[in-house]
């Protein structure tokens, strides 16, 4: 879509007001509204904004940036009046004088895919499964059923809501080929159709936000938190990766056992090499470390499977023998990580797997929870960090990271996650209280 077509659904479609949308370092979405007749100057020059009050951004002294809508993204908004409707546009920050702003995540991912198609590839597609909960509000983690997986009874009262989200994504150009409830009580997925990364990452924070919009229009709330409840599965981001060459799958062999090219076996092989480094962007909060835990489904061992979804990376088996469907599914995201560093960094990865000819080692198709330590250790399964400050000293050594993330990313994600860290350690929980406090 160019700014002529988006200039002409506007005036088709009797929208008044368009808000432009970015993220901030973290990944939360930030938007602020212009209406219909400031959009054709925005297309050409951008909008100007107060960097210096974004997660992340610029400081005070150097803080005009511009918002820049890139014309692709725009979609009308479904849940506001079609009235004089309301429309958003996605946006590129930029420094003032039009030179793109390295601190934007979405610049990021677009440095990224540069590299890739450099070293010769045509797309990176993937396809996330995320998985959230509904819960009555958002003061409490109180459910609104006790259903379990793919459950169809009077259990699943989020049919409804479920039904209303495919309905919002799809109005606004996202494909959905899934929708069901997950194992936790009150825990759902909707599975959004494979696409290039870029525009997946779009396609993710438009969806978490229609998720929560919908919830929001039924009364109840939607959270993305990896693990709001103690004692069952939390929730990930399964993200399914493929390298192509025009319209021809890279990751593809029909020779290979496992139907693998070496291209594949090498972008698998850098992902585990540095699975520990890129922990901190695809698992960036404290509790992200709670739902990453041995026993719930979540993936802490680092190493790679067909059809076992206790490995970190799983290659599907549904298909085998298609060209189209081999991928690598990386297990460990949160639904809650900023799409475009997750994806950049599991790009970055895998890249230099293949740049650096890394050797894949042998599948592991046993059940890794049921390993002791000492098997683990005599296969060579190491594990992901166990908690943000593990995390975060991996990342703080790594020289792929920076690279991908760019010095002014690095340094500054590295500096609000120590501070996140920091403020956690020195809490006094609940559970410390009501476990010490009667006999200390």
């Amino acid at each position: 879509m160019t700014s002529k077509d988006v200039l002409k659904m506007v005036k088709e479609n009797d929208v008044r007001f368009v808000r432009l949308w970015f993220t901030d370092l973290l990944g939360q979405v930030k938007s602020f509204a212009i209406t219909s007749r400031e959009l054709e100057g925005a297309l050409e020059n951008g909008m100007g904004f107060d960097g210096s009050s974004i997660t992340g951004y610029q400081r005070i002294e150097e803080s005009d940036m511009i918002a820049m809508p890139d014309p692709s993204t725009f979609a009308i908004l479904p849940w506001r009046p079609k009235e004089h409707a309301v429309a958003r546009m996605i946006c590129d920050v930029m420094q003032p004088g039009g030179k793109p702003y390295e601190g934007d995540p979405r610049f990021v991912l677009k440095k990224m895919l540069n590299v890739m198609k450099k070293s010769g590839f045509s797309h990176y597609y993937v396809g996330p499964e995320l998985e959230f909960f509904y819960l009555k509000n958002d003061r409490s983690n109180e459910t609104l059923d006790a259903g379990g997986y793919f459950d169809l009874t009077t259990l699943d009262i989020a049919s409804d809501l479920r039904r209303d989200t495919v309905l919002a994504l799809e109005s606004m150009g996202i494909k959905v080929e899934y929708s069901h409830h997950e194992v936790g009580p009150s825990q759902h997925e909707i599975d959004m159709r494979y696409e290039d990364a870029l525009k997946m990452a779009d396609n993710v924070i438009t969806y978490r936000v229609v998720v929560k919009e919908i919830a929001s229009m039924h009364g109840v709330y939607a959270t993305f938190m990896p693990k709001p409840i103690f004692g069952v599965n939390g929730s990930g981001m399964h993200t399914h990766q493929s390298l192509f060459i025009d319209d021809k799958n890279a990751f593809f062999d029909p020779k290979d056992q496992y139907h693998l090219s070496d291209v594949a076996k090498k972008f698998i092989a850098g992902q585990l090499v540095h699975a520990k480094e890129i922990c901190a962007v695809f698992a960036q909060w404290v509790n992200s470390y709670k739902r990453l835990v041995p026993g719930y489904e979540a993936p802490v061992y680092i190493a790679w499977s067909q059809r076992n979804r206790s490995a970190l990376i799983r290659v599907p088996y549904y298909h085998p023998g298609k060209q189209q469907a081999t991928r690598a599914e990386f297990r460990a995201c949160d639904p809650s990580c900023n799409p475009y560093l997750t994806f950049a960094c599991l790009l970055g990865a895998g890249l230099q797997g293949i740049k650096n000819d890394y050797t894949l080692k042998s599948p592991i198709d046993r059940n890794l929870y049921h390993l002791s330590e000492v098997e683990r250790k005599q296969m060579g399964i190491e594990s992901l960090p166990g908690n943000l400050g593990e995390a975060i000293s991996n990342l703080e050594q790594s020289k792929l990271v920076k690279e991908i993330l760019g010095e002014h990313i690095f340094g500054r994600f590295l500096k609000i996650k120590k501070q996140e860290w920091e403020d956690y350690r020195i809490q006094v929980t609940e559970y410390e209280l009501q476990k010490y406090l009667p006999v200390l």
